[in-house]
């Protein structure tokens, strides 16, 4: 059997990360989200992947190749317009035959739940959820029959999330004409007597819709169990917990590694820094001495300097922080499609940013890309790309 990957999409509500990537290639646990999603199929026995590509397609494409390094064969489909996932679907109708599974690229999935989708033809995986709003959501008939899919209802319909994740037959590409989104695809389906099963996940299923949801899915990826120490650790460091630390890292005397965390391979930690728990640091990168990461994601080629302590935030690729930044979790109001909302959360800082001495960013801040902030200045809201903060 084959698995159809939806993957050409943008994710717009996580910018700045998805400025110059797709959203299926933000990474969670030093690995893209897309990652997850192949070695999941992998894992419960799919071979043949057809992932449909259009935004950033480059970014897909050089990490995955032909899937040969990831032990799956990879074909692609070309959505050049984001016009909906019915639309993205339609692209692969060439590339598979009889039954197929379809999933989203931007979901963080298990092993677990593909076999979910597996066990019933004509399927569609959904999980209990506790705000429904911002999903769609099934409407039960009896003995697990679909009635309807509804988008992000105003009234409590039911807590049934659809994952995204879908068993579906050839049938489905004769609906798809004039549909750009799948749900409704599916609705018409149901409308003219095809049956639809609900089929509860059994496994993991990560949802990452706003920027504040990174360092939390971050910290569920970090599901790990082990611990492997490459490269130079010094005398006087302490680690506890798992923790991965790649080749060629020196991580310096008196610092603390408090797992679960991920470090990438040419790092350079310490001294006396405190890394984690549900830290996940990209290669190449420096963290000084006296600093503080917890909760919270760090590119690659990033650059922090010493006595400077972050908390649920983000910080992209390519960013230098001078001495003394701070970004701790912390309560904001935001406004969410429309309305406003109160989270706990830390900053995000986007790629290739130059973020001057003690700096301090407000909870929610988002920083955009090649933002140059001076020191000593207090960021709060939202920071477009190529800012100066003077």
């Amino acid at each position: 059997m084959k698995a159809v990957i939806l993957a050409a999409g943008e994710g717009q509500r996580l910018r700045p990360f998805t400025v110059s990537k797709p959203k299926v290639m933000i990474k969670v646990g030093n690995k893209p989200i897309l990652q997850y999603v192949v070695e999941a199929l992998r894992d419960s026995g799919i071979m043949d992947i057809v992932m449909v590509v259009g935004y950033r397609k480059d970014r897909v494409m050089s990490h995955f190749g032909d899937g040969k390094r990831f032990g799956v064969r990879v074909e692609y489909a070309f959505q050049e317009q984001q016009l909906g996932t019915a639309h993205a679907l339609k692209q692969a109708e060439n590339l598979v035959s009889d039954e197929f599974i379809v999933v989203s690229g931007d979901n963080i999935i298990d092993e677990g739940t593909v076999r979910s989708a597996l066990a019933e033809k004509n399927s569609v995986v959904y999980r209990v959820v506790d705000s429904p709003s911002k999903y769609g959501v099934i409407k039960l008939g009896r003995n697990g029959r679909i009635e309807e899919i509804v988008e992000k209802p105003e009234e409590e319909i039911s807590y049934l999330a659809n994952t995204g994740v879908y068993h579906f037959d050839s049938r489905i590409f004769d609906y798809l004409a004039g549909e750009n989104d799948l749900t409704a695809v599916i609705n018409r389906m149901i409308g003219d007597g095809i049956e639809f099963k609900a089929v509860e996940s059994k496994g993991v299923w990560l949802d990452i819709v706003y920027p504040w949801d990174i360092p939390k899915v971050n910290e569920l990826a970090l599901g790990f169990r082990g611990r492997v120490i490459s490269g130079k650790v010094e005398s006087g460091v302490f680690i506890s917990g798992d923790v991965v630390i790649g080749k060629g890292c020196v991580i310096r005397s008196g610092t603390y590694i408090r797992g679960p965390v991920v470090i990438g391979e040419n790092c350079e930690i310490g001294p006396n820094a405190v890394i984690g728990p549900a830290a996940s640091i990209g290669s190449n990168t420096v963290i000084e001495p006296f600093s503080a990461v917890e909760n919270s994601v760090v590119g690659d080629n990033v650059r922090i300097g010493s006595g400077s302590r972050l908390e649920s935030s983000v910080i992209d690729s390519g960013t230098r922080i001078m001495p003394g930044f701070t970004a701790v979790k912390g309560k904001a109001s935001v406004e969410v499609d429309g309305t406003v909302q109160k989270i706990e959360t830390g900053a995000f800082i986007g790629e290739r940013c130059t973020i001057g001495a003690k700096v301090t960013a407000m909870p929610a801040c988002t920083v955009g890309n090649e933002v140059e902030v001076s020191p000593l200045k207090v960021l709060s809201g939202v920071i477009p790309d190529g800012s100066k903060v003077l």
